[in-house]
């Protein structure tokens, strides 16, 4: 059964029938990728398929498939009891906004802009419009809450697996690139790339 709000508009089919709403936040466009299926629903599963789609290998998508499904799962299930195959609610996932982040989402997912200029406009030094390995550590360390380390280690963890997915051959992670992974248009891009790369390969 889907947990999909009732509010959501279902004018778009999807995957085997399902609907998709075209109504999301972006944090739950951003999230969505993941559900492979389209039910609502991001399993472990999913969201190990959703990596390996976009090229990660398979243990930083085993990995990372189970820190962010037992890291998010319960968050996003409110009232509900916990389940042992951590599913995450796409319809919820604003729920599991943690702290010492960027607050390029605001507390019910939507994109704040100017907090997303402030990202390039404080620690991009080096590059007006893209970050280093060590200007992206400087930004996280500067976002920390005191004692929040769940926090941390979520923020940490987002923005390492973002920055070795996505640097350039210079080493640096291109404002474009980040946009497009907060307004949840990143991920289908790397999908698509991949697939016409593999396509190619076999002409």
């Amino acid at each position: 059964m889907s947990s999909l709000s009732p509010t959501q508009s279902y004018n778009q089919e999807g995957v085997d029938g399902h609907i998709i709403p075209t109504d999301q936040n972006v944090l739950q466009k951003h999230v969505a990728f993941f559900d492979r299926n389209h039910d609502g629903l991001v399993y472990p599963w999913e969201t190990f398929q959703g990596f390996r789609a976009i090229g990660s290998g398979i243990l930083l998508s085993s990995v990372a498939a189970f820190f962010i499904n037992f890291s998010l799962s319960r968050s996003t299930r409110p009232g509900k009891f916990p389940s042992l195959l951590f599913p995450i609610e796409v319809n919820n996932v604003q729920r599991a906004k943690h702290g010492s982040d960027s607050g390029v989402y605001d507390t019910e997912g939507r994109f704040v802009p100017l907090k997303f200029e402030e990202i390039f406009g404080k620690h991009a030094r080096t590059h007006p419009n893209s970050l280093t390995s060590d200007e992206l550590m400087e930004m996280l360390k500067a976002n920390r809450v005191p004692k929040d380390y769940g926090g941390w280690l979520a923020s940490w963890t987002e923005w390492k697996v973002l920055y070795i997915l996505c640097k350039d051959n210079n080493g640096l992670l291109q404002k474009e690139k980040v946009k497009a992974a907060y307004d949840g248009t990143l991920f289908e891009q790397m999908e698509m790339e991949r697939s016409l790369a593999k396509k190619n390969a076999v002409v």
